[in-house]
C-alpha cells in the first residue's frame, strides 16, 4: 500500500486560497433595510368607537378572511374564483418558471460533461501519398470522445446570480399572493355591489310605485278642480325623475353580474346563480389589527418590492465578479479509429488537460459602468421598497380611519331615513287637511327617497371598508394550509 499523497507548501497554500475564494462572494450580502423606531399606524391604530367592530391586535388574519361574513354563498363562490380564475392560473405558471430558472442556475454549480461521437468519411487524391498503412485513399474515420468542463466559482458570480434568481422567485410568488389577494377582494366587493344594487333598485321601484299612486290622486284632483296644473306637472317631473334613477341602477347591476361570471372564470354566457343581500352577510365584531413590523412582514406588495430589492443587490456582486479573474478546467479524453466501434486504450487514445485563466484588463470602462449601473438600480429599488412601506402603512391607516367612522355613518344615515320616512307620513296627512301646500309634499318625496339611497350606501361602505382592512393586512396568505398538489407547488415544496 502506498503511503498518502502529501500536498506540498506552495501547493497547500494555493487550494486554501481557492478553497476562500470560493467561499466568498463578490457585493453586498442582504439585509432587509430596518423600520424607524417612530414608524406605526399612528392614531388611527388607537381610534375606537362603540359602534365600530373592535380593533383586536392578538387576532390573526385567517387565510379565508372572506368567512367572517359568514356566507355559504360567497365562501363557495371565491373559492370557484380561487381555483378557475386565469389570471390566477397565470400567476402560477409564471411561479414555476421562475423556479425553474433557479434550478438551472444552480447547475452551474457542478461540472458539465459531455460525450460526441463523429464518424467521417474521407477521399485523399490518388497523387498525393496515403496517409494509410494500407495505402488506400479512401477512409472512414470515427473519433468518440468524452469532454469535462468546470468553471470555480471563484469569486461569488454564480452564488450572486442564484441570490438574484431566488429573489425573483420569492416576486413571483408574492405577485402570486397578491393576484389571490386581489382576486378574492374583487369577489366580494362584487357581491357587496350586488347586494346594494338590488336594494337601490328595489327600494327605487318602490318609490316609483309610491309615487305613481301619489300621482294619480293629483290627476283625479286635478279633474276635481282641486289641484292646480303646476302641482300636476311638478308631480310628473319627480315621478320622470325617480324613474330616470332605475336604468342606471339596471345597467350597473347587469356589469356587475358579469363582472362576478369573469370573476370565476365564466363568460357572460355563463352567469353566476348565486345573489346577494345584506340579510345574508353579517359584519363581524372583532376585527384584526396587525403590528407594523406584521405589515412589512404579510402585504404582497412590500414583499414584492423587497424581493427586487434583493435582486439589485446580487446583481451587484454578479457585475463586481466580472471585473475580477475568471478560471475554467476542461478535460478531454477519447479514441480514434478507422472503425465503426472505435476501441479505447493504446495508439487509438487521446486526452488533455486545460486551465484557462482569464483577467480583464481593458475594456473602455464597460464593467466599471456597468457595476455603477447596477448599484444605481439597487438605490431605485430602495425608494421603491421604501415608498411601498409607507404606501402600506398609509392605506392601513386610512382603513381604520374609515372604519372607526363607518358605523356612526350609518347611523345617522338611518336617522335621517327613518325621519324622512315619518316626515312624509306627516306631509301626507297634513296635505289631506289642507296645511301644506303640494309642492311641500314632493319635497318630502324626494327626501325620502334620497335618505333611503344614503343608508344603503352607508351599510355598502361599512363592508367593503371591512374587505378593505383584510386587504390592508395582506390577506392571511401565512396561514394557508398547503393541502393540495397546487399550494405545495406555490409554498415552494418538492423543490
Amino acid at each position: 500500500m502506498s503511503p498518502p499523497v502529501k500536498a506540498s507548501g506552495p501547493r497547500a497554500a494555493a487550494l486554501a486560497a481557492l478553497v476562500a475564494l470560493t467561499a466568498c462572494a463578490a457585493g453586498p450580502d442582504y439585509y432587509r433595510p430596518a423600520l424607524s423606531a417612530s414608524a406605526g399606524l399612528g392614531p388611527a391604530a388607537d381610534q375606537t368607537r362603540p359602534e365600530a367592530p373592535r380593533p383586536a391586535p392578538e387576532m390573526d388574519v385567517s387565510a379565508d378572511w372572506w368567512s367572517v361574513f359568514h356566507s355559504p354563498d360567497l365562501d363557495a363562490l371565491v373559492a370557484e374564483a380561487l381555483r378557475n380564475n386565469p389570471t390566477i392560473a397565470a400567476a402560477r405558471s409564471a411561479l414555476r418558471a421562475a423556479r425553474e430558472q433557479v434550478r438551472a442556475q444552480r447547475g452551474a454549480y457542478f461540472p458539465s460533461i459531455g460525450a460526441s461521437l463523429q464518424p467521417s468519411r474521407a477521399r485523399f487524391a490518388p497523387v498525393l501519398a496515403s496517409p494509410l498503412q494500407s495505402g488506400s485513399d479512401l477512409y472512414t474515420l470515427d473519433t468518440a470522445q468524452v469532454t469535462v468542463s468546470y468553471a470555480p466559482d471563484l469569486f461569488g458570480a454564480n452564488r450572486r446570480a442564484v441570490e438574484s434568481l431566488v429573489a425573483q422567485e420569492d416576486q413571483q410568488r408574492f405577485e402570486l399572493e397578491a393576484a389571490r389577494l386581489t382576486l378574492a377582494s374583487n369577489v366580494v366587493q362584487a357581491a357587496i355591489q350586488d347586494a346594494l344594487l338590488r336594494a337601490q333598485i328595489e327600494t327605487s321601484r318602490a318609490v316609483v310605485a309610491d309615487q305613481r299612486q301619489t300621482l294619480a290622486s293629483f290627476e283625479r284632483q286635478y279633474e276635481l278642480g282641486q289641484a292646480s296644473r303646476a302641482d300636476l306637472a311638478a308631480q310628473q317631473a319627480l315621478l320622470a325623475q325617480s324613474e330616470a334613477t332605475l336604468p342606471p341602477l339596471e345597467k350597473q347591476f347587469r356589469i356587475n353580474r358579469d363582472l362576478l361570471a369573469a370573476l370565476v372564470g365564466r363568460t357572460p354566457a355563463e352567469p353566476v346563480a348565486t345573489h346577494f343581500d345584506f340579510a345574508t352577510l353579517t359584519l363581524p365584531e372583532r376585527l384584526p389589527l396587525s403590528l407594523p413590523a406584521q405589515i412589512v412582514e404579510h402585504r404582497p406588495d412590500v414583499r414584492m418590492a423587497e424581493a427586487q430589492l434583493r435582486a439589485a443587490s446580487a446583481q451587484i456582486g454578479v457585475a463586481a465578479a466580472a471585473r475580477w479573474p475568471n478560471l475554467d478546467l476542461t478535460a478531454a479524453a477519447g479514441s480514434a479509429a478507422l472503425s465503426v466501434a472505435p476501441a479505447f486504450g493504446g495508439a487509438n487514445s487521446f486526452w488533455s488537460l486545460a486551465a484557462t485563466l482569464t483577467q480583464p484588463v481593458f475594456d473602455g470602462g464597460v464593467l466599471r459602468h456597468r457595476e455603477r449601473a447596477a448599484r444605481a438600480i439597487y438605490d431605485q429599488a430602495a425608494a421603491q421598497y421604501q415608498g411601498a412601506v409607507v404606501g402600506a402603512f398609509q392605506n392601513t391607516a386610512d382603513v381604520l380611519h374609515a372604519l372607526a367612522t363607518d358605523a356612526e355613518a350609518e347611523r345617522a344615515a338611518q336617522a335621517s331615513e327613518i325621519a324622512s320616512r315619518r316626515s312624509l307620513e306627516i306631509a301626507r296627512r297634513q296635505l289631506g287637511l289642507g296645511d301644506i301646500s303640494r309642492l311641500a309634499l314632493l319635497t318630502a318625496e324626494q327626501n325620502e327617497a334620497q335618505a333611503k339611497s344614503a343608508l344603503l350606501q352607508a351599510r355598502a361602505n361599512r363592508y367593503d371598508d371591512v374587505v378593505a382592512l383584510f386587504q390592508a393586512l395582506g390577506g392571511g396568505w401565512w396561514n394557508r394550509q398547503p393541502t393540495s398538489a397546487a399550494a405545495k407547488t406555490e409554498a415552494g415544496e418538492g423543490a
